[in-house]
């Protein structure tokens, strides 16, 4: 078991943790969640020694990582996939911290195969995928079959099959009884593998609770009613019921009806009572992401902002005849030419063609160019040997 007391961790003037207090207890797989920047990673590097506390405590069974015999049979971590010496090969890199903890090396074969890399166990680790990394750091978190497993992001960059895959494995490895703490940014992931999450917020407890607990705190459950469609009195009256009688209803784009405040029940016998038919009344509970949106909105330290891009998209006037046929009309340039307001300059214009562009204004014929008046000629220069130019 993972225990946390008053942890607290100063950076300079930046607190990046304060006064975090939380268990983590084996059998179940426990989410961390927390936006970017609230000190997820820094409270990782804690629990395993990397970073000292500037105050407060994380214990491991009782111990300080640092004080655990031969922490890495103990404890196993994921914590930067890239932290591999891309020079050696998947096999090699396995074999050197098995050594370093006295771990057999059959082990290491064993490790390859549950994390599906036997294929390649040879080959270099520079040339690994992101996902292939990620496995092989989750092989490297296996090898010493500790009882404590802590994963950060494991599933970045993995393909749908490896996901499913580290899915299960930690319900497997919490089913066997084991510590495993998880941090990671994709809530429909979290809502399908973690029993219990802890979350933060500006290196601040927020929450620390069962799944289903932070959803239902975090969130508003709502009803999805449909009336038949041919017949829009009956949703016009269902819902003036509805609303008298205390719930609040909002018209979905497929004509659909969400009322909340009004349990299931009730909008069944309004609904009767009222004679109006009811074509679904289904019950629907926000996603985890939806909770998780609502409770840290106010604990992001990083917002987008709207990207102002109408000072870089003014459309080129091209003159008439300038590029393609069909570009010859003002205002028009040809595609690859106009976007950012470049246009190639005259040389690159296509000549006006027969029956393109608008038809020439009508009006008088234009006068024949008048020819420039011929120069005078230029007398030869004089030869120096004449008399004159002597």
């Amino acid at each position: 078991m993972i225990e946390a007391y008053g942890l607290t961790k100063h950076y300079g003037a930046k607190t990046a943790v304060y006064n975090l207090s939380f268990q983590v207890r084996p059998g179940a797989v426990t989410g961390f969640l927390g936006p970017n920047g609230s000190g997820k990673s820094t409270t990782m590097r804690m629990i395993l020694g990397l970073d000292t506390p500037s105050s407060g405590q994380v214990t491991i069974g009782g111990h300080t990582f640092r004080q655990l015999p031969n922490a890495p049979r103990q404890v196993g971590a994921l914590l930067d996939a890239k932290a591999v010496h891309g020079g050696r090969n998947a096999r090699n890199h396995l074999l050197s911290l098995a050594q370093l903890s006295g771990i057999p090396a059959r082990r290491v074969d064993e490790v390859l195969g549950v994390v599906g890399l036997q294929d390649v166990g040879r080959k270099r680790s520079k040339g690994f995928s992101l996902g292939m990394g990620q496995r092989l750091g989750i092989a490297a978190a296996l090898l010493g079959d500790p009882q404590v497993l802590l994963f950060d992001e494991p599933v970045n960059g993995l393909d749908p099959e490896g996901i499913l895959w580290v899915r299960n494995l930690m319900k497997g490895l919490a089913a066997e009884g084991r510590t495993v703490f998880v941090s990671s940014h994709l809530m429909s992931e979290m809502a399908q593998t973690a029993d219990h999450l802890i979350v933060i917020g500006r290196g601040q407890l927020m929450a620390d609770t069962s799944v289903t607990e932070f959803i239902t705190r975090n969130s508003v459950g709502f009803a999805r009613v449909r009336t038949p469609e041919g017949d829009p009195a009956q949703r016009e009256k269902l819902s003036a019921a509805l609303t008298e009688a205390g719930g609040q209803v909002r018209t979905e784009d497929d004509g659909a009806l969400r009322v909340s405040g009004v349990p299931l029940p009730r909008i069944s016998d309004l609904a009767h009572g009222a004679d109006v038919r009811l074509w679904e009344l289904s019950p629907h509970q926000a996603s985890l992401e939806e909770a998780y949106m609502r409770m840290t909105q106010g604990a992001e330290d990083y917002r987008s902002t709207v990207d102002q891009r109408s000072g870089l998209q003014e459309p080129v006037m091209a003159p008439p005849g300038y590029g393609a046929p069909g570009y010859g009309a003002p205002g028009h340039a040809p595609p690859g030419h106009g976007a950012w307001g470049y246009a190639p300059p005259g040389p690159y214009a296509a000549p006006p063609q027969a029956g393109w562009g608008p038809p020439p204004p009508a009006g008088p014929p234009a006068a024949p160019p008048v020819a420039p008046p011929a120069a005078a000629p230029v007398p030869p220069p004089a030869d120096p040997h004449t008399e004159d130019a002597r």
